[in-house]
């Protein structure tokens, strides 16, 4: 069991809030704009619980990958103001994470106040490889607070010093969204309701390779789309054209239909393909069958009997996880697998998961009522490596039995 908030006195109290703020940005005139706020909502409720129950909330949080250097486009000013925005309430924001600025701007937080640190990864040592690196940060951080509350779920999968070390410095509890993904994805691992579906697209069979080992062993049926359907595809013996294909991963993806033929699970397989001539939502398109694809062409999206297929695959579930788009659900042509699982989804009368990054990103973008679903994940990398059955770093330092 990992420690939670539930039952802490912070009234009065200084609170280091790790929370994922790693918003997706656009430059739009050369002012960076936030395109999706999701994760900033989903931050907000542990925040406002620990403002109103009188705690001054410091919040730490990364944006983007600035590789241990300052980078102007990923700073969290603009996060900072959005927060303020949705609270309704005074956000302050420091451009300085552990120099005398972000001392004084903590020192001086009154209870109920709540202040943004700049991007924890401006500092090489947020992600530095040597423990003493990450460890000399989290001191550094530590001195900010009488308590560490953890709250990214998108961070807890890394080994980073606002994730573990800090835990190490301080007493540490989950936060309310950390808490409520840990318990989501337990019980899909060790109590799911049957017959439980996976849904898995994305990019790459490789990033979902640990994901699928593990699953073989307790689900009843693993959908398969997106760009990965096609190494799929390939091990049954199709020619896939230009499509996405992981030629090296041929041979795993083969034993692993022969695993769960063995072990009674159902692959279910597009079986027929929207195809275009390029990558673009002008191109030439066309729905062929899923074992003739032309030369040249590449698949993008599922097509309209696969999606029939799949839907009629999770009608009758009680539990389904879904992690990765259908298909390139950013251009419109091409976004038709992806909406109808949201959708089948957010009819079922199961439990329903959304297992973060690109999928949670598609139901914002597709407009679909993210209320439908049982729950939504902030994490992506987090979710799979949960799934995996891995131990995660940053889950781990806040069990009941880890010593700070």
């Amino acid at each position: 069991m990992i420690r939670t908030l539930t039952g802490e006195d912070v009234a009065g109290k200084h609170v280091i809030v790790r929370s994922d703020l790693n918003v997706p940005m656009a430059d739009q005139g050369g002012v960076p704009t936030i395109t999706d706020d999701g994760r900033i909502r989903a931050s907000l409720d542990t925040i406002s619980q620990l403002s109103s129950a009188g705690a001054a909330v410091i919040v730490v949080a990364h944006l983007g990958r600035p590789k241990g250097r300052f980078v102007p486009g990923l700073s969290l000013r603009p996060v900072a103001v959005r927060m303020a925005e949705l609270l309704d309430q005074p956000v302050e924001f420091v451009p300085d994470l552990v120099g005398g600025a972000a001392r004084s701007a903590s020192a001086a937080l009154e209870p109920g106040q709540i202040l943004v640190l700049e991007n924890v990864r401006f500092d090489p040592r947020e992600t530095s490889k040597d423990p003493a690196d990450r460890m000399a940060l989290a001191d550094e951080l530590a001195k900010f607070g009488d308590l560490y509350v953890s709250d990214g779920f998108g961070v807890v999968h890394r080994q980073q010093a606002s994730v573990t070390e800090i835990a190490e410095c301080l007493p540490a509890v989950a936060g309310n969204l950390v808490a409520a993904e840990s318990a989501v994805f337990r019980k899909v691992l060790d109590a799911p309701d049957h017959p439980y579906a996976v849904v898995l697209g994305g990019a790459k069979v490789s990033d979902k390779l640990g994901v699928i080992s593990r699953l073989i062993n307790s689900v009843d049926r693993l959908v398969i789309g997106g760009g990965m359907c096609f190494t799929f595809l390939a091990a049954k013996g199709y020619s896939v054209g230009d499509s996405l294909l992981e030629a090296d991963q041929v041979e795993t993806i083969s034993v692993l239909l022969d695993q769960a033929a063995a072990n009674g699970v159902e692959i279910v397989l597009p079986v027929d393909v929207v195809v275009a001539d390029a990558f673009s939502a002008e191109a030439d398109s066309k729905t062929v069958p899923a074992d003739s694809i032309p030369d040249g062409w590449q698949g993008l999206d599922i097509g309209p009997a696969s999606v029939d297929l799949f839907v009629s695959r999770l009608a009758d579930c009680q539990t389904i996880v879904w992690n990765g788009p259908m298909g390139v659900f950013e251009m419109a042509p091409f976004a038709a697998g992806t909406r109808a699982i949201a959708e089948a989804m957010a009819h079922s009368d199961g439990f329903t998961v959304v297992g973060g990054g690109d999928s949670a990103a598609a139901i914002r973008l597709l407009g679909i009522d993210e209320a439908r679903f049982s729950h939504i994940s902030t994490g992506g990398g987090a979710s799979l490596e949960f799934l995996e059955g891995k131990q995660l770093p940053g889950i781990a330092v806040l069990e009941e039995n880890h010593d700070v």
